[in-house]
């Protein structure tokens, strides 16, 4: 039965989970998924800190000569007394504004002479100083559950005095590639024999999604080598190419009902990558897909890709598409979604896509041309040129 793609990302959807959390560092920790949130163990700054080189005083003041009291650097203990009345202290960026001060003057704005400093221009209360707290209060949430962590939240969950956080776990994910066609990488194949780059592609594509990956390496067209080589393997999710079709020689339907595994979908409306296949093995996800290269390209970034997001704990995501004017009429059979090979680019103030030539599913080198994906709705035939289409970026690419 043919599914439709609404269909098939609906029933991964449906099935796959968040797994479980586990601390790491904070060096760790970077593109991975928060399972609890990261509060602030203090005020945030601490204490109220100058924004400026120049001189903290008191806003009312500002128009008398101020002697200068002290001088009080970034990295410096907070003054235990109060600034007194007609004076002012020299204060650097970063550094924490004495009690009774209420602004801070920039030194370009004063005269100083000796002891004494004159102020130049108007001063309001509060100017160039960040506030004890302004950022976040102690106890406030600094970053939720569920967020996908960057460099910059690093920085913060540090800033508020984490040295760890709660994590969801990254997904393992293991790649068998099967097909008594293919010989190793860097062997030369005989006649009859292509060199196996499905799980090169599949490897690199993992990790950028953020799995860790386990290669399983090269199986013939055999069912009990393919279901011994799955049933092996420690991982949350197993990825074949190849065999995911209908043929004599395909057998990752037959290997996942050897391993007692249900079947989910094995066939989507999509062109390239009809013949996917996802299942489920007990507590393990099942993926198999297409071997030819732009299949395996196409089908693990629409459906495998996502699967690792939740497993890793991020909230569904819908398909990250862009808009692009078409600069060249496509023709293409209706009934399915195509996915076409694409360079996308701006160009001057609006971003075009140009449709590539490409021989078939099996053209590897029109993906090492391709940064984007045209995607070609199912009940469309003709596209002419000058009219916006969705564009699906590359995983790995834009």
């Amino acid at each position: 039965m043919l599914t439709s793609l609404d269909e098939a990302f609906a029933a991964i959807h449906l099935r796959v989970r968040p797994l479980a959390a586990e601390e790491v560092a904070l060096a760790e920790a970077h593109r991975r998924v928060l399972s609890e949130s990261v509060r602030a163990r203090r005020d945030q700054p601490s204490t109220d800190i100058s924004m400026m080189d120049g001189y903290a005083l008191r806003a009312g003041e500002a128009s008398m000569p101020l002697r200068v009291a002290g001088e009080i650097a970034a990295g410096d203990a907070p003054w235990s007394r109060t600034l007194p009345a007609g004076e002012a202290a020299r204060i650097f960026t970063g550094a924490p504004v004495p009690p009774g001060a209420d602004a801070v003057v920039m030194q370009e704005d004063c005269r100083r002479d000796g002891a004494v400093v004159r102020v130049l221009q108007p001063v309001k209360r509060a100017q160039h100083i960040r506030r004890r707290g302004e950022e976040l209060t102690a106890g406030a949430e600094a970053l939720p559950a569920g967020r996908l962590l960057d460099a910059s939240d690093l920085a913060l969950a540090a800033a508020c005095g984490a040295s760890a956080a709660r994590v969801h776990r990254r997904p393992r994910l293991a790649v068998l590639c099967t097909g008594s066609e293919l010989v190793g990488v860097g062997e030369d194949p005989p006649p009859g024999k292509i060199v196996e780059t499905n799980s090169l592609t599949l490897s690199a594509l993992a990790r950028e999604a953020g799995a860790e990956v386990l290669r399983l390496g090269v199986a013939p067209d055999d069912i009990d080598q393919i279901a011994g080589r799955l049933r092996d393997a420690p991982a949350d999710l197993l990825v074949t190419t190849g065999g995911a079709s209908v043929g004599d020689h395909d057998h990752a339907q037959d290997a996942l009902g050897r391993l007692g595994g249900e079947l989910i979908f094995h066939t989507v409306a999509i062109r390239p990558g009809k013949p996917a296949v996802f299942g489920r093995c007990r507590d393990t996800f099942v993926f198999g897909l297409p071997g030819n290269p732009v299949s395996t390209m196409v089908t693990f970034q629409l459906f495998v890709a996502p699967a690792i997001d939740v497993l890793g704990g991020a909230r569904p995501r819908p398909l990250p598409l862009l808009e692009a004017n078409l600069t060249k009429t496509l023709h293409e059979k209706p009934g399915l979604t195509h996915f076409l090979p694409a360079h996308f680019e701006w160009t001057g103030i609006s971003p075009e896509v140009w449709p590539l030539t490409w021989q078939g599913s099996g053209d590897i080198a029109a993906l090492t041309h391709a940064n984007c994906f045209i995607v070609v709705p199912a009940d469309r035939q003709d596209i002419p040129a000058g009219e916006k289409v969705s564009v699906l970026p590359r995983l790995d690419v834009i």
